[in-house]
C-alpha cells in the first residue's frame, strides 16, 4: 500500500465509486467526493471508456452527471456507449466541437468551435453549463484542448487553477481527461489535480497489446501502488489490481493431500501438505502432467475442487492422456470438481491470469492448482525479471489460502545433462526431479524428491512408469549411479528386471 495514513476525520469522508471495481480496490474504495482528479494517457489507452464508467454509475445512483466535450463529438461518444452495451440516456453532454453534419436546429446540445472562441470565453461558456445543470459528477474531455488555446503554460495554468476554485465551491467531483499531447509531462497540472491516475498501452513483441494503469497520487488515500493490468472489454475496463498476497489470509487444517498412490506418498514422506507448492521438473513428456494429474484426480476423489491451467497443452491431448493411464478424469471434467482452463500467453496478462487463479480459489474454492507449465506462464511475462516476483505473490498468496500448488517446468533436453530455463526451485517448498535413464536398450524413468521444506522425505531414486493404471513406483535403485546426471552405470551383478508394473 502507497500514500500517506489517513487521519480519521479523512476516514469519514464519503467515497465516490470510479465505475471500476478494480481501481476502486486499489484506491481502497474509490474517490473522495467533492474532489478534482485527472486521467492522463495516449490516445488509445480507454480514458473515454473509463470516464464514461464513472459518470454512468452516477446515473445508476440517481444522480445528476455532465460530459463536456471538447474532443469528441457526441455521435462519437453514442458509438463508444452502444459498444460497450451501454445507453447514455441520463448523461448530460455539453458538445464544445464542431459537429460532423450540418447543424440541426432543433438539436439540444450547443455547439461551439474553440478554435473561433477565447479561452476564458470557452471556460465561462463551462462554467455556465455547469451551473445550469448542478451535476454532481463531471467529466472534462479533453485538457489538451484547453493546452492548445492558452498558447503558454502559465495561461494554461492559470485557467486550470480556474477550474478548480470554481468546482471547490461545488458539491461535484471532477475527471479530468489529458492524452498527453504536450512534448513532456505536466507536472505542474499534477500539483493542482488532487489525484493523478495514469493509463499506457504497451505493445510487446508478439501478442495482443497490453494494457495497464498506475495511481501517481492521491491525496489523502491509502492506494495499491505499481502498475495493474487491464482490459478494454464490451462493458468498460477490467482492472486487475496487483496482486499483494500479504492482504490475504484464512485459517486452514495442516494436513497431507494425498497423490493417490500410496508409494509416491511414501517417498514424499507421508504427501505433500496444504498450503506448500511442489515444482515437478524434468524432460519433455517423461511425466510430469501426467503426474499432476494424477493429484489433480485425487483432490477430486476426496471431494475437493481442482484446478488445472494448461499454457501448452490442449484439453484434448490432456484427455486422450487420462483414457491411456485409465484416469476418470472426464467424469470429474463434468461434474466439475476439476476444472480445465486453456491460457495463451499471447493473448493474457499476468495481471489477469492472477485475477483468474483468485476466483478460481476464492470463488470456486479450488484446493489445488496445477500450472503447467512454467515455461508457458514465462512466456506470458513482458520480461523474466518479473516472473520471480509475480511467481512469488502467487504462490505466497495460495499457501495463505491452504491451496497445494503443483507447478511443472520443463528442462530443455531429453537425456544427458539438462538445462532449466529459469531457476524457481527456491521459491519451492518440494522439487521432483524425472528424468530418463537408459539400460539394455530399454528407456526407463526415474524419480526423486530433491527437495521437501515441511518434513522428510525419501532420498531414495525409484523407477516409474506410466500404464494403463496410472503410475506405479518400483523399488529404490540402489544398483545404479549417475542417473540424474545422465551417464548412469550399473554396479550390480545381477541384470534388473525389465519396467515396474
Amino acid at each position: 500500500m502507497t500514500g500517506p495514513s489517513r487521519t480519521a476525520p479523512e476516514q469519514d469522508l464519503p467515497r465516490v465509486s470510479t465505475g471500476s471495481e478494480g481501481l476502486d480496490d486499489i484506491l481502497g474504495g474509490g474517490l473522495d467526493a467533492n474532489r478534482m482528479y485527472l486521467y492522463e494517457g495516449r490516445p488509445g489507452t480507454g480514458k473515454t471508456t473509463i470516464a464514461l464508467q464513472f459518470l454512468l454509475r452516477g446515473v445508476r445512483g440517481g444522480e445528476r452527471v455532465l460530459y463536456i466535450s471538447l474532443s469528441e463529438t457526441q455521435r462519437e461518444l453514442s458509438l463508444v456507449a452502444r459498444r460497450h452495451g451501454w445507453s447514455l440516456q441520463g448523461v448530460d453532454i455539453f458538445e464544445l466541437v464542431p459537429p460532423e453534419t450540418t447543424l440541426d436546429p432543433e438539436r439540444e446540445l450547443t455547439v461551439f468551435h474553440p478554435a473561433e472562441m477565447e479561452l476564458s470565453e470557452t471556460t465561462n461558456l463551462i462554467f455556465k453549463e455547469v451551473e445550469r445543470i448542478n451535476p454532481t459528477r463531471v467529466v472534462l474531455d479533453s485538457l489538451s484542448e484547453l493546452r492548445l488555446l492558452a498558447q503558454n503554460p502559465l495561461r494554461y495554468r492559470r485557467q486550470v487553477l480556474a477550474l478548480k476554485h470554481f468546482f471547490t465551491n461545488r458539491n461535484c467531483t471532477v475527471v479530468l481527461l489529458d492524452d498527453l499531447s504536450s512534448s513532456q509531462d505536466d507536472l505542474q497540472l499534477h500539483s493542482i489535480a488532487h489525484g493523478v491516475v495514469m493509463l499506457e498501452q504497451v505493445a510487446i513483441d508478439y501478442g495482443a497489446e497490453r494494457r495497464r494503469l498506475r495511481v501517481i497520487k492521491m491525496r489523502g488515500i491509502r492506494f495499491r501502488g505499481g502498475f495493474h493490468d487491464f482490459t478494454i472489454e464490451q462493458g468498460g475496463l477490467r482492472v486487475f489490481p496487483r496482486l499483494v498476497a500479504a492482504e490475504h489470509h484464512r485459517s486452514f487444517p495442516g494436513e497431507f493431500a494425498l497423490s493417490g498412490s500410496s508409494e509416491l506418498d511414501q517417498l514424499l514422506g507421508g504427501g505433500l501438505e496444504r498450503g506448500t507448492n511442489a515444482l515437478l521438473l524434468g524432460a519433455a513428456g517423461v511425466g510430469k502432467s501426467s503426474l499432476a494429474l494424477s493429484y489433480a484426480i485425487a483432490a477430486a476423489e476426496r471431494g475437493e475442487h481442482a484446478v488445472f491451467f494448461a499454457f501448452d497443452e490442449g484439453r484434448g491431448t490432456v484427455e486422450a492422456r487420462a483414457r491411456t493411464l485409465g484416469l476418470p478424469l472426464q467424469k470429474h471434467l463434468d461434474s466439475g470438481m476439476i476444472r480445465f482452463q486453456q491460457i495463451d500467453p499471447a493473448e493474457l496478462s499476468p495481471g489477469e491470469f492472477a485475477a483468474i487463479l483468485r476466483r478460481s480459489v476464492e470463488a470456486d474454492n479450488a484446493r489445488l492448482v496445477v500450472i503447467d507449465s512454467l515455461n508457458g506462464y514465462l512466456n506470458a511475462m513482458p520480461d523474466e525479471r518479473f516472473l520471480i516476483l509475480q511467481m512469488h505473490e502467487l504462490l505466497s498468496y495460495l499457501a495463505q489460502q491452504g491451496v497445494l500448488t503443483i507447478l511443472i517446468l520443463a528442462q530443455h533436453g531429453l537425456v544427458g545433462p539438462m538445462d532449466t530455463p529459469l531457476d524457481i526451485s527456491y521459491l519451492s517448498d518440494a522439487v521432483l526431479m524425472l528424468r530418463y535413464f537408459e539400460f539394455a536398450g530399454t528407456v526407463r524413468r526415474a524419480l526423486s524428491v530433491v527437495k521437501k521444506r515441511s518434513g522428510n522425505h525419501e532420498h531414495n531414486i525409484r523407477e516409474f512408469r506410466l500404464g494403463a493404471n496410472g503410475i506405479k513406483l518400483g523399488p529404490p535403485l540402489h544398483e545404479f549411479n549417475g542417473i540424474f546426471s545422465g551417464n548412469p552405470h550399473y554396479t550390480g551383478t545381477v541384470l534388473p528386471e525389465g519396467p515396474v508394473g
